[in-house]
């Protein structure tokens, strides 16, 4: 089996910014395949209201700003860059989004759609011959439709819940889903479901000695998986003045890894917990995220038949 190079990144959560820059990657990188996996999607809708002497008002990162007309597209693509959505609109429309939730939620969702489909379509033309394979999913934070979206796409490949054979001869197996957070987000599962799914996934594959598991979940106390614990109204806790840091990871993730002994681990989810980890034979990464700095974290791997021969992190 030959020597291949995979770039991984994850967590980019609707940065237009990232996305670019991982449409990029391959060349700078020179590597022959490309994995994007998981929370492609934003988290937040930033209204932008309209006044009655026509300029513009919004609180963005924090700040409440007012802009000219002239200088709406530029605050728009501002927003758009780290991964959030500007939807502009008059002073009515905005107080009936304060009533009606539902309304919020729908329009939150039609952007989510328009920028994915927007994306494929950059892929498209951007990656039009390009020599690498593209492998792009969802995560947690993807409504399921997600998949459909992406897979009317020719140029990236969406392995969810599938066994695939990637360049270079190795399987992968895909699962966006997580193990339950504290938000309830699209796609996550009760540990005993994400079991089961990993597992059928798992049963599939020919062989693990190449075999890579592309799990947006982090295996439980792996290193890959500490963030902030947080209170009942969700906001972090201190404890000396210190973050109060846990273990968030999935033990379904984990009891499969151990179980199975892949060649290797894609993870992500947990933004602050970049880093490489080894589960017996397993190799697991968890190359972190920071996309509302616009920075496109990433890790190089290069692959032999059975094992990762090297591996590089990057920033962007």
């Amino acid at each position: 089996m030959a020597r291949t190079r995979l770039f991984f990144a994850t967590d980019i959560h609707g940065s237009e910014a990232c996305f670019l820059k991982f449409l990029n990657a391959s060349r700078v990188y020179k590597a022959d395949v490309m994995v994007l996996a998981g929370d492609l999607s934003g988290k937040l809708l930033i209204p932008i209201v309209e006044r009655v002497d026509g300029s513009y008002e919004s609180t963005f990162m924090g700040v409440r700003g007012i802009v000219s007309g002239e200088k709406l597209a530029e605050l728009e693509e501002r927003i758009r860059k780290v991964g959030s959505y500007p939807h502009p609109m008059s002073k009515p429309e905005y107080d009936e989004l304060l009533s009606r939730p539902e309304r919020a939620n729908a329009i939150f969702e039609g952007l989510i759609r328009d920028r994915i489909v927007r994306w494929v379509a950059l892929a498209e033309e951007r990656l039009r011959g390009a020599s690498a394979e593209y492998y792009v999913s969802g995560g947690n934070d993807d409504y399921p439709w997600v998949d459909e979206l992406l897979r009317k796409s020719r140029t990236f490949i969406d392995g969810e819940g599938s066994v695939i054979r990637i360049r270079g001869g190795h399987e992968m197996i895909t699962c966006g889903w997580s193990n339950p957070t504290p938000w309830g987000t699209p796609r996550e599962t009760s540990e005993d479901d994400l079991l089961a799914r990993i597992s059928g996934l798992a049963s599939g594959v020919e062989s693990m000695d190449g075999c890579i598991f592309n799990l947006h979940a982090p295996p439980r106390d792996s290193d890959l998986d500490m963030c902030q614990r947080l209170n009942e109204e969700l906001k972090p806790i201190f404890v000396g003045g210190q973050p109060d840091l846990f273990s968030a990871g999935s033990l379904a993730v984990r009891g499969c890894i151990e179980r199975f002994k892949p060649m290797m681990g894609l993870h992500g989810h947990i933004h602050e917990s970049r880093g490489m980890t080894s589960i017996g034979r397993t190799v697991c990464v968890n190359p972190g995220s920071e996309y509302a700095e616009t920075i496109l974290r990433g890790v190089i791997l290069d692959l032999e038949s059975s094992r990762v021969r090297s591996h590089v992190f990057t920033s962007g």
